[in-house]
């Protein structure tokens, strides 16, 4: 006898539950309790829904499945940082971070299981693709980081970050539902201006990201200002050129008047120079813009390294005194495998 496979409950919207529950013979409130337990109580089993009959959730459990994540590993920083390792029901490894700050509670979430786009200096760049993240799977990495925000250090969330392993972009529907889960006054109810999505570069998704009113923010990983340099670290730019990448973002501004972050890691004797500082000064100029500089952590697979300080404070300084909004970014979890990917590829091995 074979069993039926029980449908993913999360991955249906009201209407669908609603429709679920009718043939089911229970009104069509009770679709409405469960969305409730499901996206704002963030519950991970039926059990959990103490207003519903126990037969119901019966019913429920033998019908539908909800697919929650759970933290397999975690690794913890002396400058606070919490790195996870998270497993999904089917086995598979993706990451999630805490990074906590003076000023703001972050969490940086995965969006695919590996990653295709094999950039040169990223640990995940060096792991096969296995498939995109569901949006309930994404939904539920802020959960359990949430719940260690509050849990170690007694404050929630303040933001979120798209910048775990994989192409958000090349996950766009699952990306925007979770944002839409995330932001939605019945889900987790955090603001659209507190999500950050980081690209690699796909130009047409950025446009598509203006056609359809993107309200978060969007930061492109930048890296190199001029494509023969983009090239050698980032494959991707071979088919989304800094020239493509430029029309693109102009399109996405003109739509949604939301200035982009330009997220800059600065790589020792290659990207460091004055030189390579002009060649982005050049590029800031097509729409209004900030630039992230960042403090690289060395992996095992790329022979890269962090630029010296005195490099990267001078590189600063220039885009500073071209009326460019400049940040560094301190390298955090220097202690703990820190960089993306690389206690994903740990835990990957052992299995």
């Amino acid at each position: 006898m074979v069993t039926a496979k029980k449908t993913d409950i999360r991955a249906l919207d009201l209407p669908q539950l609603q429709q679920h529950l009718t043939a089911m013979k229970q009104p069509a409130f009770r679709a409405k309790q469960i969305y409730q337990w499901l996206w704002e109580k963030s519950a991970t089993n039926f059990e959990q829904m103490s207003n519903l009959s126990k037969d119901l959730r019966k019913a429920l459990d033998d019908t539908f499945t909800i697919n929650a994540v759970q933290v397999n590993n975690s690794q913890f920083s002396n400058d606070q940082t919490i790195k996870n390792t998270f497993k999904l029901t089917d086995g598979n490894i993706v990451e999630g971070v805490l990074i906590p700050l003076d000023d703001r509670m972050t969490a940086c979430v995965s969006s695919q299981v590996g990653c295709s786009l094999t950039c040169k200096f990223c640990a995940t760049g060096y792991m096969d693709r296995k498939r995109n993240l569901n949006a309930d799977e994404i939904y539920d990495q802020v959960v359990l980081i949430d719940k260690q925000a509050k849990d170690n250090y007694n404050h929630p969330l303040t933001n979120i970050v798209y910048m775990g392993m994989g192409e958000p972009l090349l996950n766009y529907a699952n990306v925007l539902k979770s944002i839409e889960r995330i932001t939605a006054p019945d889900g987790l109810n955090m603001s659209y201006k507190r999500i950050t999505v980081s690209t690699a570069g796909i130009a047409k998704m950025i446009k598509k990201l203006g056609d359809d009113g993107a309200k978060f923010n969007l930061a492109l990983s930048l890296h190199a200002a001029n494509d023969e340099k983009r090239n050698e670290i980032m494959p991707i730019n071979e088919a989304n050129s800094l020239k493509s990448l430029a029309e693109a973002l102009k399109y996405y501004f003109a739509k949604t008047k939301n200035p982009v972050t330009y997220e800059y890691i600065v790589f020792n004797h290659f990207n460091d120079e004055i030189a390579d500082a002009m060649d982005l000064a050049k590029f800031c100029k097509h729409i209004p813009c900030k630039v992230n500089l960042i403090e690289y952590n060395p992996i095992s697979f790329a022979a890269f390294t962090n630029a010296e300080g005195d490099k990267i404070d001078a590189f600063s300084n220039y885009l500073k005194s071209q009326g460019i909004n400049t940040n560094i970014r301190r390298s955090r979890g220097k202690d703990i495998d820190a960089a993306c990917g690389q206690l994903a590829v740990k835990e990957e091995a052992k299995a």
